[in-house]
């Protein structure tokens, strides 16, 4: 079965041109495969801190912008060489909720419009009666009253209820994958839980997969079953989200599940560890793990070469010499570490 969605190998590097140096190209994004399968639906977390690659990853799968080197594939086909009927199907196949539901609103209209205009572009209803049952119908799936919320400017709604209608918005067209770009970091910890619950269940009862980016790992251990940590542009840590965040092999994995504050007070954060040799600190070095230079563990042939993806369990991947003993993995087998979401929603092996 052809897959939904694959990135094969991406690379992007942003700068250099005509008047530019060497120097000043940034990798955003390093040697990255992914597929997303037609089925089961499913959920995958992708977790960094800032400049790591996330934000990037999502233009690049949404066709924002074009790859330097590698592929992304809608049904087996680039997406630079779609037709125009085929980009119209991709682009009611795989929506977006992006990270601040102010910004994608024009304060000038009411909130209808944004959920009207998909309808009357993708020709969801035969009639302005049926348009608007279907939005209301919606509005309802993500937890929202159509009498509270149609009729308003984005203003007068809360930040929870903004974001919720991008919710609506992208369920509206049944797409079968949605890329959540830190679709919860705007809103407050109160409603957060209400948005994540909303997103599973666009997984759960209308079969939607979803790709969840965002640099707090709390969220994306609550609502995937898989979990990508990428580190300046590539993959540190891959796998199922239960092996990977309650017992990490990566150090840099380590750091972010060491960082994550605990609930009791007269407990104290763990901290991040004091590099074995901090001489190659800020180097700038391309050579080698990207992470070397901050590991506790660096050893030299972590500063000679890269690590590649060790499968050190059936579901569970990292890139780190610590784990040399077990089967080396390419990036595009990356997914083979993925557990299968069954109907329910939930994961298994």
């Amino acid at each position: 079965m052809t897959a939904l969605l694959e990135a094969r190998h991406v690379t992007k590097v942003f700068g250099g041109g005509l008047f530019s140096k060497t120097k000043n190209l940034t990798v955003a994004l390093e040697d990255f495969s992914l597929t997303i399968e037609s089925d089961p639906p499913s959920i995958t977390a992708v977790v960094g801190e800032s400049g790591s690659g996330k934000t990037t990853l999502a233009r690049l799968i949404l066709g924002l912008t074009p790859p330097t080197s590698g592929e992304v594939l809608y049904n087996g086909k680039d997406l630079r060489s779609l037709s125009s009927t085929e980009r119209r199907q991709f682009l009611r196949d795989v929506q977006v909720i992006f990270q601040d539901p102010y910004e994608v609103y024009n304060p000038f209209y009411k909130v209808d419009h944004v959920l009207e205009t998909p309808v009357a572009k993708f020709h969801l209803a035969p009639s302005r009666e049926k348009a608007r049952a279907l939005i209301e119908e919606t509005l309802h799936a993500v937890g929202l009253r159509p009498e509270e919320t149609l009729g308003r400017y984005p203003h007068q709604l809360s930040g929870g209820q903004r974001q919720r209608v991008m919710v609506a918005r992208a369920l509206l067209l049944r797409p079968r994958l949605i890329v959540a770009d830190e679709p919860v970091s705007m809103v407050d910890a109160s409603l957060r839980a209400t948005i994540l619950d909303s997103l599973r269940q666009l997984n759960q009862k209308f079969g939607i997969s979803l790709i969840y980016i965002t640099h707090d790992l709390t969220t994306a251990y609550q609502i995937s079953e898989n979990i990508i940590v990428l580190y300046r542009g590539s993959v540190a840590e891959a796998g199922d989200v239960e092996l990977v965040v309650k017992d990490p092999q990566h150090p840099y994995t380590r750091l972010l599940v060491g960082s994550v504050p605990l609930p009791d007070p007269s407990r104290t954060w763990e901290k991040e560890k004091m590099p074995a040799d901090v001489s190659t600190r800020g180097s700038g070095a391309t050579r080698g793990c990207k992470f070397a230079e901050r590991c506790p563990y660096v050893m030299q042939v972590c500063r000679e070469k890269v690590p590649p993806l060790y499968r050190s369990n059936p579901h569970r991947a990292a890139a780190c010499f610590l784990l040399q003993d077990a089967p080396a993995l390419g990036t595009e087998d990356m997914v083979k570490v993925f557990v299968a979401a069954s109907p329910n929603g939930t994961s298994r092996g």
